[in-house]
Order: C-alpha cells, then sequence, then structure tokens
C-alpha cells in the first residue's frame, strides 16, 4: 500500500489533487512577485528621468567616493567576520575548552544589538570625557584628557569594527552547522597522511565548509551594506549613507534613484556568489554512511585558555560592552527625569507597525509556499518573492515612494472631481507604504521556515485529503496550519524583531511625526544626545534577544545528532 502511494506521488503531478485552485493560486503567487519586483522597476524609472545637473555632481564627487568607501568597509568587514566567526565555529565544534558549554550559544548574543546601537555606544563609550577613557587614565595616573589618546571610532576602521562585532554570528551559525556535519573518517585520513591539526584544517576542513562558509558571509556583507545608521554616525559615505543624503538634503529623488541602481549591483553580486556556493551544498554536507562525525578534542593549558579568549573577545565587545553601557545610561537616565510618556508611544508604534509587517509577510509567505507545493514548476516565482531580503532598506523605500505617490495622487484627484474633498496621502500617510516595506525585505524568512516546515510533510497527506473531497483551502486550514504552526510562529517571532530593528525604511517611509524606537534613536544620536535614547535601545536589544536565545537552544547540545540537525536547519533557515 505505501509503496502504490509513494509510486503514485511520485508519476503523478504536485498540483493533481487541487485541479480546479490551481489557476487562482498560480495567479495568487504571480502577484506576489509582482510586489517584490515593483520597487525595482520603480526604481529604474525613476532613475530613467534624470537627475538634471546633478548627475554630473553625482558622478563626478559622490559615487566614486561612496563606492569607494563601501568596497573598503566590506573588505573590511569580511576579512574580520570570517577570521572570527570561521575560528570561533571551529573551535566550538571541535574542541572542548573552559567555558565552551556557554561560549556555545553567547557567540550568537552579537544578533541581538543593531550596529546602529552598538555605534552610539562605542562612540559614548570612547569620548574622550566617556567611562573608559576616564578610567585608563585612572589606573595610569593622567590628569588631561588630551594626555591620553585612543582610536578615533569615527572612522573607516571604526565602523569595520563595529559592523564585524555584530555581524560575525551569521558567519559563526553557517560554519559550525558545516564543522559538525563533516565526517571524521575524512579528517582522520588526512591525518594518517602526515597532515597536522593545522593543516587538516586548512586545507580539509576549510574547502569542504566552504560553501556554508560563504553563505554566512554573503548575508553579514549585505546586512554591512544595508547598515544606515551605524556608517553616517561613524562619518563613512557608504552608497547607502549617499542615497539617504541625496534624497533628503538634495531632494533629488531621481538622483538616489541612480545611486540606488549601483547599490543593486553590489547587491546581485553578492547574491550570486552566494548561489555559486550553494550548488556545492550536497558536496559540503555529505557524510560517509553510518560514520561518525569529528569526535572533539579537548584542549589543555596555553591552548585552552587561548581558545577561550579568542571565543569569548567577540561577545564580550559585540554583546556585554553594549548591553552593559546601555544598562548604565538607561538607570542614570531614569534616576535623574523617569521613563519619558514618549517612550511608551514608541514602542507601541514599533509593535504596530512591527505587527502589520509580519502578518502581511506570514500572508504572503503563505500563499508563495502553498502554490509552490500545489503546483509544480513554481520555484522560480518563490525565489522572486526571496529576493526582498537582498534589497537594502534604502533601495526599497525609493522604489516604493514613487508608486503610492501616485496611488495616492490618483485617489486625490477622484475624491476631489466626484466630492470636492481631499484625501490626501492616504496610503503613503497612514503607513501603508512602510508595511508593505517590510513585508518584501523580510518576506524570505517566512518563505524559508514555511519551505522547511512542509519538506517535513508528506505529500500523501494532501491525496488523502483530495480523495475525501477536500478543497486546497480546507486542507491547508485542517491539515497544513496546524502541521506549519512551529514553522510559521518562529518566522513570525524573527520577522517580528527584524521589523522592530529596521532603520532605513522607517527612517524614510514612515508617516509624519511618527516615530518608532529605531528612529527616536537615530534621532537622539544626531542631535548628539545619545545618553536620552539608551531606555528605546535597551528595549530593542531586549526584544531581539528572544529569537536569539531560541536559535540558541535549538543549536545547544552535546552533540548528538539531534543536535546537529538543529544546527543545519538553524543555518539553512538563514539562506537566502
Amino acid at each position: 500500500m505505501s509503496v502504490a502511494s509513494d509510486i503514485s506521488s511520485e508519476t503523478k503531478p504536485a498540483g493533481w489533487t487541487f485541479g480546479g485552485a490551481r489557476a487562482g493560486l498560480r495567479l495568487a503567487s504571480l502577484a506576489v512577485a509582482a510586489i517584490v519586483l515593483a520597487p525595482i522597476v520603480s526604481l529604474t524609472v525613476i532613475a530613467a528621468r534624470g537627475s538634471g545637473d546633478l548627475w554630473p555632481h553625482l558622478i563626478g564627487t559622490i559615487l566614486p567616493q561612496a563606492v569607494l568607501d563601501t568596497a573598503i568597509l566590506l573588505s573590511g568587514v569580511g576579512a574580520l567576520v570570517t577570521i572570527t566567526g570561521v575560528g570561533a565555529a571551529w573551535l566550538v565544534a571541535t574542541r572542548r575548552f573552559p567555558g565552551h558549554g556557554v561560549l556555545e550559544w553567547a557567540l550568537l548574543m552579537p544578533l541581538a544589538v543593531p550596529s546602529y546601537i552598538v555605534a552610539y555606544v562605542y562612540m559614548d563609550a570612547l569620548h574622550p570625557l566617556g567611562p573608559l577613557p576616564t578610567l585608563l587614565r585612572g589606573l595610569l595616573g593622567i590628569a588631561s584628557p588630551r594626555d591620553l589618546k585612543l582610536p578615533d571610532m569615527r572612522s573607516m576602521g571604526g565602523a569595520v569594527f563595529v559592523l564585524s562585532v555584530v555581524l560575525y554570528p551569521y558567519v559563526y551559525m553557517t560554519a559550525r552547522a558545516a564543522f559538525l556535519v563533516q565526517c571524521a573518517a575524512t579528517l582522520e585520513v588526512a591525518r594518517t597522511l602526515g597532515a597536522g591539526p593545522m593543516r587538516t584544517f586548512l586545507q580539509v576542513a576549510l574547502p569542504l565548509a566552504r560553501p556554508a562558509i560563504v553563505v554566512g558571509l554573503s548575508l553579514a556583507l549585505m546586512e554591512a551594506v544595508n547598515d544606515i545608521g551605524a556608517s553616517e554616525f561613524l562619518g563613512v559615505r557608504t552608497l547607502t549613507v549617499s542615497i539617504y543624503t541625496t534624497w533628503v538634503n538634495r531632494s533629488s529623488l531621481p538622483g538616489a534613484a541612480q545611486i540606488a541602481l549601483v547599490m543593486l549591483a553590489v547587491i546581485v553580486a553578492l547574491v550570486a556568489a552566494e548561489r555559486w556556493a550553494r550548488r556545492q551544498k550536497g558536496f559540503t554536507a555529505q557524510r560517509g554512511k553510518g560514520r561518525p562525525p569529528v569526535a572533539p578534542i579537548r584542549m589543555r593549558g596555553l591552548p585552552a585558555l587561548g581558545a577561550t579568549v579568542f571565543c569569548t573577545a567577540p561577545v564580550i565587545l559585540g554583546f556585554i560592552v553594549p548591553a552593559g553601557q546601555l544598562g548604565y545610561e538607561a538607570w542614570r537616565r531614569i534616576a535623574f527625569a523617569g521613563i519619558s510618556e514618549t517612550i511608551g508611544r514608541e514602542a507601541f508604534n514599533s509593535a504596530l507597525f512591527a505587527t502589520f509587517g509580519t502578518l502581511a509577510a506570514l500572508t504572503l509567505g503563505l500563499i508563495v509556499t502553498v502554490a509552490a507545493r500545489a503546483l509544480r514548476g513554481n520555484g522560480v516565482v518563490g525565489r522572486i518573492a526571496s529576493l526582498g531580503y537582498a534589497i537594502p532598506g534604502t533601495v526599497l523605500a525609493v522604489g516604493l515612494l514613487v508608486p503610492f505617490a501616485s496611488v495616492d495622487n490618483w485617489i486625490d484627484q477622484a475624491a476631489r472631481a466626484l466630492f470636492g474633498v481631499s484625501t490626501g496621502l492616504l496610503l503613503s500617510g497612514s503607513g501603508v507604504a512602510l508595511t508593505t516595506a517590510y513585508a518584501i525585505r523580510f518576506l524570505a524568512i517566512p518563505i524559508g521556515s514555511i519551505e522547511a516546515g512542509y519538506a517535513k510533510m508528506s505529500p500523501n497527506l494532501d491525496m488523502a485529503a483530495a480523495s475525501l473531497g477536500r478543497s486546497l483551502s480546507a486542507t491547508v486550514r485542517a491539515i497544513h496550519l496546524p502541521l506549519l504552526s512551529p514553522a510559521i510562529a518562529t518566522a513570525a517571532l524573527l520577522v517580528f524583531v527584524d521589523c522592530v530593528k529596521e532603520l532605513s525604511a522607517t527612517l524614510l517611509l514612515r508617516p509624519f511625526n511618527f516615530e518608532t524606537l529605531a528612529t527616536h534613536i537615530y534621532a537622539e544620536a544626531a542631535r548628539g544626545t545619545y545618553e536620552d535614547g539608551a531606555i528605546a535601545a535597551l528595549l530593542i536589544v531586549a526584544v531581539g534577544l528572544v529569537p536569539v536565545l531560541m536559535i540558541a537552544r535549538l543549536t545547544r547540545g552535546r552533540d548528538g545528532p539531534a543536535t546537529r540537525r538543529a544546527a543545519a536547519e538553524a543555518a539553512e533557515g538563514l539562506r537566502i
């Protein structure tokens, strides 16, 4: 019976059970793909209008410096996150040293802190009158702040440092998952041929894990490209910052669109590298049948101490220092002036629009994944719908502004002609554009999570439901959604947190006189009163900790098959 059902599931098209709903599903999934592509098409149309006299200035002075700064920033961040993430992943996956059990999950903690918050913290902490210089002067007996010179955070080096200590967990997660599933026999053969531990790592383990490392690295670099708060605050004129200043300060939307197209070219290159690496995924993930993974080696003495220090340093720099400084500043602010009423309103605004964005992303993600299950050959639509994660928030904002403004103008003109009243910014002013940006930007998360849930669900369930006369919608409600509820809940949590932390799109698309926790912190930092935004920053970090602790719990264990499987699935969920 089971053999017959398996044969029938393989020989019949995936959508045979719900023929009547196939056309509607195909149209709905194509509509989702069109929504994701709309900002890119709009961006191209805006850029084609030309920026008049501004374009010679942009191409002569703005673009060369922006491209150079972006290239230097990505090179520096790429090198540091690779060294930190791969080194920590190898040590945690294959060695045992003091603190290993805690560091295994603590290395993920910097993901909870947005890069712009870390930049503000280090600028405040390293200020000549800040806590760290004051402490050092006291220890060294130096009276004047001028006599103690510390590195200037408002520089390219400062930006590279800040983004690296926040983004290395992307590489750590994917590299650790790859190292955990590598076959021990492969490394044993290298050792029997005379290769030492370092040579085995460099010539065997590292090449096997290279595709997974490139996946994490591409995600980290895309987040670095998308950053606006840290880069602008630290004085680095990246492409993202140039888009914002060209739009806001020079009031040139076509000029901003033209820079955005250059930025998209950078993103396409990163995505192409990631896709190339993924084609080698089967090679990196294979293990000999029945063979165990790498057996951890217990370290002692100075090597063990060195491993502990190497893995502890990024946790201290990327999470403990920023969280501690935020807690101290928040306590000072509360003791001096209490908690402002605006914090509650901004927290509500953040939660409200994050909820709207989450619901929109989940709805669109379900449409795409249900269509992919019910239809054969619908994978291209899913890939297009997942492209939003690769589009930086500033690029999305520029691409969405004109379509929504055009619809608002059309509605306003129609209302004036028919009823003699003006509707104003009906869509943009209500935050629909911001909600749409959130949904497009983070749509890849529910698509990836729900696809992973569907991969564990036998197609025989759909055939059984169809044989009982159930429609597709009834099958989804009664069978799919209950079984997918863990995947949907995980995706909802991740999207909600990302929406709360998102700064670029929020800054450009928020309604007038509307502030969220992220824009409040940005405004305070721009005024030079960062400490007044410490409470809001601490709230964002607290919210960001929830999914990080959840992922850490899933991937923490004692090297059993379930642990390795959970680590691999968590890393798989990060992929584009």
